[in-house]
């Protein structure tokens, strides 16, 4: 360059380049999208469940959990679901921005379709495939809608505080906050009276209604259950006796405190402080076996014999209700359907009683099909210095239905329909084999009352807290089993054994469980310091004759009828009982557990006494199906519709003398219109 020229202006140097925000691609990005997920696990996941255990204390008081395991379980039902989408976001981030959004709209579109199925069970008419189609065509145009515009993500992200939401109003607010964060159990005292205090035996069965103990002529059944026979022999009946509400967390609460279900409470000590125990517990020693209720404050109670079952049945069982609640069909969502009595083996108890001299009940055989609280109640049945209160709620015959009336074990589907034709009546003939063992508990404790001396001293009282129905298209014991068949729902047995009572009556009176507390008041000579709705069997029989029911607690319903008549059985199938040898074949079948009967050992106390399978789609409904073991006929059953898994057809086989040890040879056979038997080729 030439001396005087100017030198060219020198550009600034170049700055580095800035980095590029990675907005909804980078970190940030993923971050409001594991937000969005968050938001909608909280309303698929999170709030049904926590809905439903919390509006079910009595799940957690059965299983026995500890608060440990309470709070455990709902930090997973919280967290556990996003987790496996936080990974996935994580290892998006590797991959290109156009994978990472194209699987997060994936992702949106199956939880909204999700929670499309729940919704559209509540306010549509839609079920099944329809359900499911609608909800895919939802969660499409949800997903798209959501990939085009910012706004259903902004929502999204703002909503990502509903799980927060959820668990604390599952911890402050629901019923089940009690168990979890109990709030102080000062009861009232009862004040002793003059008079002697003697001891008190008090059996509360589950699920049992009135009508199931009935004969023909009105009477307990006497064949069938003549334990429940005896006891009403030496006893007061209370014929005309009903419970309070078809929940035993409603029903129990009642007959302890003597009140009418007020508030929807969890059935916990912190929120009934004043109850039999409390009232009691001044004067009394206190042993309760509780099965779903916690009444009995610690300051009253010994800890409870069977154990806490941990967190892993807690699990189990609320992952069994999760598939309830997002199914695209109708279920009925109780936690009870969960209830199982541990055995004995499970529990860990030690042989407590010496064999029953009644060898039908073999009971030193059947040990481990022995509901362990009902082990450890009789345990406890023994005189004492003091005055005694033996308080056992035993849920038998609840559901599930697992014995024959010998005490005998039997597998069976857990999702077993319950209603509807051929289904309903099955149901009803798995209760009433199950109360026929319940009946043999019964005579179990008369027997051990008898040999420990308690018998004739004791104030031994027996109900149930509801019943149940059984009536075709009104099964259950909700309100529309109640408004259809209030006669199986409401009417319980309720016998009142007084000290020194040799000889049984009948009382007609119009007796509601609100009066079990003040009878049971007026037998010990102790005052109850508070008001209460009953009136003891000591004073005069109320004046109005209609029932006071609650299917919802502070909302009474108005029952009208007397003592219930006992439905007409069917006539017994002329086919039962019969031998039946060889048969021309005529079809096929296919038998679920068929692999069962090829080693049976009935001392173990475990039979394959459920039938269940299929038939071919050309067995039209309604096909008599006629069910035979090593040559007699134990079953005769009609061919029904296909039932969610399949099943067109199921049979109990209650008589345990049909079964041999060893191989056993099962048989189904089509009866034809003229009663013919064709033999149906088994697999």
């Amino acid at each position: 360059m030439a001396e005087g020229t100017l030198a060219p202006p020198q550009a600034p140097p170049a700055s580095p380049p800035r980095p590029r925000p990675r907005g909804r691609g980078g970190w940030r990005g993923e971050a409001g999208r594991l937000l969005e997920v968050v938001a909608l696990v909280g309303l698929v996941v999170t709030q049904p469940l926590l809905d439903v255990l919390g509006r079910s204390p009595d799940f957690f008081l059965f299983h026995r959990s500890s608060r440990a395991d309470v709070l455990l379980l709902v930090a997973l039902i919280a967290i556990a679901p996003t987790v496996p989408f936080a990974l996935l976001g994580v290892v998006g981030l590797v991959a290109g921005r156009l994978a990472r959004a194209a699987v997060h709209t994936l992702v949106v579109g199956l939880l909204l379709a999700a929670l499309t199925v729940q919704v559209g069970r509540h306010v549509t008419p839609l079920r099944g495939v329809p359900l499911l189609l609608v909800a895919g065509v939802a969660g499409a145009a949800a997903a798209a809608a959501h990939r085009r515009w910012r706004a259903p993500s902004r929502v999204l992200r703002v909503a990502a505080v509903g799980p927060l939401v959820f668990v604390g109003l599952f911890l402050f607010a629901s019923p089940a906050s009690a168990v979890v964060l109990p709030r102080g159990h000062g009861g009232a005292a009862g004040v002793a009276g003059a008079g002697a205090h003697p001891p008190v035996v008090m059996i509360v069965l589950d699920e049992l209604p009135l009508v199931s103990l009935l004969g023909p002529d009105g009477k307990i059944d006497a064949a069938r259950y003549p334990h429940f026979a005896e006891l009403a022999g030496g006893s007061t009946w209370y014929r005309n006796a009903t419970g309070v509400s078809g929940w035993t967390p409603y029903a129990l609460p009642a007959m302890l405190t003597g009140r009418y279900p007020a508030e929807p409470f969890a059935p916990h000590y912190s929120q009934y402080p004043d109850n039999l125990f409390t009232a009691l517990g001044g004067l009394y020693d206190i042993r309760a076996e509780e099965s779903i209720t916690r009444l009995c404050p610690p300051s009253r109670c010994e800890q409870p014999v069977s154990p806490e079952q941990g967190l892993g049945v807690l699990v189990r069982e609320s992952g069994k209700l999760l598939r309830q609640v997002t199914a695209p069909v109708d279920s009925r969502i109780d936690p009870e359907d969960s209830y199982r009595e541990q055995t004995r083996a499970e529990a860990g108890l030690d042989a407590a009683e010496p064999v029953p001299a009644d060898p039908k009940f073999r009971w030193d055989t059947l040990d481990d099909n022995q509901p362990a609280r009902f082990t450890a109640f009789l345990a406890g049945l023994r005189p004492a210095a003091r005055p005694t209160l033996h308080f056992l709620h035993l849920l038998m015959p609840h559901s599930p239905w697992a014995y024959l009336p010998s005490g005998a074990h039997y597998a069976a589907p857990e999702d077993l329909p319950n209603d509807g034709p051929g289904w309903v009546d099955l149901a009803r003939a798995r209760h009433l084999a199950q109360l026929g063992y319940t009946d043999r508990l019964i005579g179990e404790t008369l027997r051990t009352l008898r040999a420990t001396g308690l018998y004739d001293k004791a104030l031994v009282l027996v109900t149930a807290d509801h019943g149940v129905s059984f009536r075709q298209d009104w099964q259950g014991r909700g309100l529309d089993a109640i408004n259809h068949a209030a006669d199986q729902v409401a009417w319980v047995p309720m016998f009142v054994k007084e000290p020194g009572q040799r000889a049984g009556r009948v009382d007609d009176r119009n007796w509601e469980h609100v009066d079990l507390l003040p009878t049971i008041a007026d037998e010990t000579h102790v005052r109850i310091p508070w008001r209460m709705d009953g009136r003891s069997a000591r004073q005069a029989p109320r004046e109005r004759a209609d029932k006071r029911f609650y299917d919802r607690p502070g909302q009474p319903l108005t029952i009208t009828g007397g003592v219930p008549a006992p439905p007409a059985p069917p006539p017994p199938d002329p086919l039962l009982g019969a031998r039946v040898g060889d048969r021309p074949s005529g079809g096929t079948a296919t038998v679920a557990d068929l692999a069962a009967f090829r080693d049976v050992d009935p001392a173990h106390g475990q039979l394959p006494a459920l039938v269940w399978g299929t038939v071919p789609a050309s067995v039209p409904d309604g096909t008599r199906l006629a069910v035979a073991v090593n040559g007699t006929v134990g079953a005769v059953v009609p061919v029904v519709r296909p039932d969610p898994g399949g099943r067109r057809f199921a049979a109990l086989l209650p008589d345990d003398r049909l079964f041999a040890a060893g191989s056993n040879r099962l048989d189904l056979y089509r009866v034809e219109a003229d009663g013919t038997l064709r033999r149906l080729t088994l697999s």
